[in-house]
């Protein structure tokens, strides 16, 4: 069975740093691209950011270019996502899911599924 379980969410202050995880298993994560997603509250799904399934190829969203970093480590089926320079509105929902995206639209699954339960980013003074 496909699971995706992503920690690390908390409170930032702007222009803070969080680091977010996502464990997966039930797949072979090692050869499968990988997307951050996140949904803020009362908007759609978001596609933050992929990265292929080696990690030799990372893209990202204009609105996160810069400051978000992904990586990931196969041998613990393990996705990161570091989040610096945080601003208001990166409050959301994050997820991680089971997809890869060039650009926000073109994405190997329209949908971001799968993806896990989400760890929630609040940035706030």
């Amino acid at each position: 069975e496909l699971q995706l379980v992503e920690s690390g969410g908390g409170s930032a202050q702007p222009g803070g740093s969080l680091r977010l995880s996502c464990v997966a298993s039930g797949f072979s994560f090692s050869t499968i691209g990988m997307s951050w997603v996140r949904q803020a509250p009362g908007k759609g799904v978001e596609w933050v950011s992929s990265i292929f399934s080696a990690g030799d190829i990372t893209t990202y969203a204009d609105s996160v270019k810069g400051r978000f970093t992904i990586s990931r480590d196969n041998a613990n089926n393990t996705l990161y996502l570091q989040l610096n320079s945080l601003k208001t509105e990166d409050t959301a929902m994050y997820y991680c899911a089971r997809v890869f995206c060039w650009t926000a639209s073109r994405c190997s699954r329209p949908d971001f599924a799968p993806r896990g339960q989400g760890t929630k980013v609040t940035v706030s003074s």
